[in-house]
């Protein structure tokens, strides 16, 4: 596919693009007032002229650093101005990669749009890119690994210290997994049927033999288990390691870094910062390395 004349949409798929780029802001989101909503509103005010003069191209630049950062509805907006060469140069196969993007947040309008879009190359924009990350020294100079041993429950704090050295896991990457997973709720269970302190779905605990999630030792071994094996396949990479811990491998895969997922990207800023720091030791024994890791 040409990257200066792809393929045309049909004409009833534009028409229905143009019909639903407002009906996505209808569903059901209930993000609060964070840096990528206010560059979601900003774009809608100049895309619209509401307030401001009209500019398509500027609309265009801050959906995308919504987008980058998350926004679902700034993904859906981006990718319909994409699908019709509005503000920036018509792209089906960017209009693809946004649409799936913020399908895979919940938008089913952008799910039915993605489907109808066949033989088409996903392709992320440019502006999507994550910019060259600060130096380690400055990305965490103030960061301070939070002492888990004033804020965990004293049994499940001695059983991961216990029981990560076993699977060459820092105690504090996993008290850290915990806490963003169940914060500490042995029973905890999520709307997709994750189970246990570490939020281990079905499929997870027979990969890793947990014949019952909510015994904390066998979770937490379950747990511990996959992020070994996530240590090697993205060789350390603790930001990688924390996205494919909520979105999957697979997805991290499919995006070669973490996805554009708000609820994604928040999980990894918390993992990060609870750690203190952007590597871990990895056995590079134990699984060849994923291709994310080759941008």
């Amino acid at each position: 596919m040409s990257l200066t004349s792809p393929p045309r949409l049909s004409t009833w798929l534009l028409m229905a693009c143009a019909l639903a780029a407002q009906a996505a802001l209808a569903q059901d989101n209930t993000a609060s007032a964070t840096p990528q909503r206010s560059l979601f509103e900003q774009a809608l005010a100049y895309e619209n002229g509401e307030g401001v003069r009209r500019d398509a191209l500027l609309a265009a630049n801050l959906y995308c650093e919504a987008a980058r950062l998350g926004d679902r509805d700034a993904q859906y907006n981006l990718g319909w101005m994409y699908a019709n060469g509005r503000g920036v140069a018509r792209h089906d196969g960017r209009a693809l990669y946004l649409f799936q993007a913020a399908a895979e947040q919940g938008i089913d309008t952008a799910r039915r749009l993605a489907d109808k879009l066949v033989d088409v190359q996903p392709e992320m924009p440019d502006c999507m890119r994550e910019p060259e990350p600060l130096p380690v020294d400055v990305h965490f100079a103030s960061w301070t690994p939070v002492d888990y041993a004033l804020i965990a429950p004293r049994t499940i704090y001695k059983l991961v210290h216990q029981l990560a050295p076993r699977f060459k896991v820092e105690p504090q990457l996993a008290l850290s997994i915990i806490a963003a997973e169940s914060n500490f709720n042995t029973q905890a269970v999520s709307a997709k049927n994750a189970q246990g302190l570490m939020q281990l779905i079905p499929e997870t605990s027979q990969r890793f033999n947990v014949k019952n999630a909510f015994d904390p030792a066998q979770n937490i071994r379950g747990g511990l288990t996959y992020l070994r094996w996530l240590l090697a396949y993205f060789e350390g990479d603790v930001a990688l390691v924390a996205a494919a811990y909520n979105a999957g491998e697979g997805t991290v895969d499919r995006y070669k870094g973490v996805p554009p997922y708000l609820e994604t990207r928040n999980y990894v800023k918390r993992v990060l910062r609870s750690f203190g720091g952007p590597r871990h030791p990895y056995d590079s024994a134990l699984s060849a390395p994923s291709l994310a890791l080759k941008k």
